[in-house]
């Protein structure tokens, strides 16, 4: 089985999120997996249907796309989701006025995920300050509203508890015929599937962890079996998985 993250790793980081496209030889070598191995996966932080669309998945059969840290999954063309939390909607209600009350840098903005809200600081004039600055304010609504508060690449992002992408790839592999599994990520949010392949390795599955590496999140590498330059590199890479397979 492959996983993979989708931004940072199947689409370059871009300053408008709406605006990432996974790169079209990875979404070759996609196509050309999904023919190869049991299982290919795409677990994201976005709407699942979203990620469908940017990596031009809704023609590849197979493929299986997790949205929402894995509590949306789309498959065959069908998608389930549960309903959100309520303390979502207080959330994003409330999210405004505590942006305006820790006085917010001229660049911050909301990005409404759905199921999620995220806070960016990208476009501000310091954006590692501007995160900083708005980290325990955002926790705070975080923890008042249900919610978990998980940072990312100068991102904040809000969501309902239980989205987790260790959960989410363990329930994955459990499916799937168990020979072998590989997940690549690229933030913080992609730790909890790498220590799932460590778990899962500790079990007796073969597994490797692989870090869409960078600039901006470099801690990450630390957690990881292999490091790879970024989303041109993870396209390379599982072009070559495709090449071996096939051959």
């Amino acid at each position: 089985m492959i996983a993979l993250d989708f931004d940072g790793t199947l689409a370059p980081i871009v300053g408008d999120p709406q605006q990432a496209r996974a790169l079209p030889a990875a979404v070759t070598a996609i196509r050309e997996l999904a023919s190869l191995v049991g299982t290919v996966a795409v677990l994201t932080g976005r709407p699942a249907l979203q990620a469908v669309e940017y990596a031009s998945l809704r023609q590849v059969p197979g493929v299986v796309v997790l949205g929402h840290y894995g509590r949306q999954r789309w498959s065959d063309g069908e998608l389930e989701t549960p309903p959100p939390p309520e303390g979502l909607a207080v959330a994003k209600e409330r999210l405004a006025s505590v942006l305006a009350a820790a006085k917010a840098p001229d660049g911050t903005w909301i990005e409404d995920k759905g199921e999620a809200v995220a806070v960016h600081t990208r476009r501000a004039a310091d954006p590692a300050a501007a995160l900083e600055q708005l980290r325990e304010p955002l926790v705070r609504l975080a923890a008042d509203t249900g919610l978990r508060a998980e940072p990312g690449r100068l991102v904040v992002e809000l969501r309902p508890d239980g989205s987790d992408k260790g959960a989410a790839l363990t329930a994955l592999v459990a499916e799937a015929t168990r020979s072998a599994v590989m997940y690549c990520g690229d933030d913080v949010g992609d730790l909890p599937a790498f220590a799932a392949i460590r778990r899962l390795r500790a079990e007796g599955l073969p597994g490797v962890a692989v870090c869409s590496g960078s600039a901006e999140v470099t801690t990450i590498a630390a957690d990881c079996d292999l490091v790879v330059d970024g989303p041109e590199a993870v396209a390379g890479l599982l072009a070559g998985l495709a090449n071996v397979i096939r051959r």
